[in-house]
C-alpha cells in the first residue's frame, strides 16, 4: 500500500516541488543551497570553525563571554535556504519544515540519556498572534524521535520583550534580563534534570542564556542546547 501511495503521491522536496526519493528530503539544488554545519565547530554554540581537531574548541564569541549551558550545537548556518526554513517555520505556518529540521538537529545535538527537552518560550501575546511556538514544535519532534520527555511549559516569558533586531550584543542581553523564568508549577520538573534546551536560531545567545539561567535557577543539573540555525558573522 505504501508503495502505491508513493507512486500516486511522490515525495516532494521540502523546499520546492521537485520529486525526491524520501519524505522530508531535499532535492539536489536545494541541498547545495542549504548550508549544513559539517566538520569542526564550536563546542558551546555550534558555529563552524576552521581546521580539524579532536579536542573541544570554542569560537571567539564563546571565549569572550561565559555561556550558562555546557554544550551547544546548530544544524545549519543562518543563510540561503536555511534562513528561508527558519522564517517559514517561525512566521509562515510551514509546520511541514519541523520534522526534517528536527531530524537534522538530532544528528548534531548533544543528546544524553534521560534528558528532558525544553523549548525556549515565547510571550503569550506572541503565542496568540502566531498560534504556536516554533521552538516547542521542534522540541516535540526531537523528544518523540529520541524517546525523551518534552516539557513545553517548563519555562515562561514573564514580560514581552522588544524585538532584538538592530540591537548590539550588550543591548540584547539587557533586553532579556529576568525575562524568562521557570513556570511556578510545571518548572518543578527541572529540579535535578539534565536539560536539552531547543530554539530555532541563535544570534548572540542572549535568549538561550536567559532560558538556561532559568533552568539552572530551577535546579537543573545540567543544560545543553541545540538550535536549527546559527547566525555566523562571515556567513
Amino acid at each position: 500500500m505504501q508503495t502505491v501511495l508513493d507512486f500516486v503521491y511522490p515525495h516532494q522536496c521540502v523546499m520546492c516541488e521537485a520529486q525526491v526519493e524520501d519524505a522530508g528530503g531535499l532535492c539536489g539544488p536545494c541541498w547545495r543551497q542549504t548550508p549544513f554545519i559539517l566538520g569542526l565547530c564550536c563546542d558551546r554554540c555550534g558555529a563552524p570553525l576552521p581546521g580539524q581537531s579532536d579536542r573541544a574548541e570554542s569560537c571567539d564569541d564563546c571565549l569572550a563571554m561565559a555561556r550558562p549551558w555546557s554544550q551547544g550545537r546548530a544544524a545549519l548556518i543562518y543563510r540561503d535556504k536555511a534562513r528561508r526554513m527558519v522564517l517559514g517555520l517561525k512566521h509562515g505556518d510551514r509546520l511541514d519544515f519541523a520534522r526534517p529540521a528536527a531530524a537534522w538537529m538530532r544528528k548534531v545535538a548533544p543528546l544524553r540519556p534521560g534528558q528532558v527537552v525544553v523549548p525556549v518560550p515565547i510571550h503569550w501575546t506572541r503565542m496568540v498572534r502566531r498560534r504556536y511556538n516554533q521552538a516547542a514544535i521542534l522540541s516535540h519532534e526531537i523528544a518523540r524521535a529520541q524517546g525523551l520527555v518534552c516539557l513545553p511549559q517548563a519555562l515562561v516569558r514573564r514580560r514581552r520583550t522588544p524585538l532584538q533586531d538592530g540591537r548590539g550584543v550588550a543591548a540584547r542581553f539587557e533586553n532579556l534580563r529576568d525575562a524568562i523564568a521557570a513556570h511556578p508549577r510545571h518548572g518543578r520538573a527541572l529540579n535535578g534534570a539534565e536539560v536539552l534546551l531547543v530554539d530555532d536560531v541563535m544570534t548572540s545567545g542572549a535568549t538561550l542564556a536567559a532560558a538556561a539561567d532559568a533552568c539552572l535557577a530551577a535546579g537543573a543539573a545540567r543544560v545543553d542546547m541545540t538550535v536549527l540555525a546559527r547566525v555566523v558573522k562571515d556567513a
